[in-house]
């Protein structure tokens, strides 16, 4: 069976068709009418340069913003027609940040236990919760470290053990190697493809950065709103 025949047998998390996103009454035209299917479980890169509209289509997959025409619908569900977008967000969904978005005044484990607040768990819970996923990202001599006291790699552990506090089935990453040193951004992906395969996650990256690309198993590339190419990262280069 061919790569495209297996992906055809999967179910779909995200289907979009005919996307489009415009901002100041129409003159600016983010999505120009983009078109994909993402299967349940893949790593897929959304690379491009700034402007190329691939934060925008984050966006609409984290349910952040509404397209102006077109369709997105989420495991067959349209996301236009969510009733509770924050619920959506808070127990399907795990952000990752360039900018990691972890909050000062709190400790790492008390950073990860944020988005528990939703499920009403008991603080017992919501601790020993914390610390498991601390120590799944190799945090476990850090639980009571505030975020000025943690390096730049050790921040972005922290918010991806923050991003898998409700087991969501979907990771959406925004450049989240983007702050970090060569040395930090190859052991922070190393973690992400890590446990993406171990939790058979979907996860989807954004990035202008191709070799960053090419740890995916599929990279989708976007310019001017538009997807320019879908297929194997390795042949990214001919279409850069």
């Amino acid at each position: 069976m061919s790569n495209h025949e297996k992906l055809a047998a999967l179910p779909f998390v995200y289907e979009a068709a005919g996307l489009k996103k415009e901002y100041d009454e129409g003159t600016v035209h983010a999505l120009r009418g983009v078109d994909f299917q993402i299967a349940d479980g893949e790593f897929v890169a959304i690379v491009g340069p700034s402007g190329s509209g691939k934060t925008t289509l984050l966006q609409m997959l984290g349910a952040l913003d509404r397209p102006t025409a077109g369709t997105l619908s989420y495991r067959g569900k349209s996301l236009s027609d969510l009733k509770d977008d924050a619920a959506y967000r808070a127990h399907e969904i795990g952000f990752i940040f360039q900018s990691f978005h972890l909050l000062p005044p709190f400790t790492a484990s008390e950073n990860v236990e944020m988005p528990m607040f939703e499920d009403h768990q008991s603080n017992a819970a919501r601790s020993t919760r914390a610390r498991e996923l601390l120590k799944s990202v190799g945090l476990e001599h850090r639980f009571n470290h505030f975020p000025s006291k943690l390096s730049g790699g050790e921040r972005q552990r922290v918010a991806i053990a923050r991003s898998l506090a409700n087991s969501p089935s979907v990771l959406l990453a925004d450049e989240p190697t983007g702050n970090l040193d060569s040395e930090n951004a190859i052991l922070i992906l190393d973690l992400l493809s890590d446990l993406q395969r171990e939790r058979r996650m979907t996860l989807i990256l954004i990035t202008h950065d191709m070799s960053v690309a090419r740890r995916a198993s599929r990279a989708i590339q976007m310019k001017d709103g538009r997807i320019v190419f879908d297929g194997e990262p390795s042949k990214l280069s001919t279409h850069s």
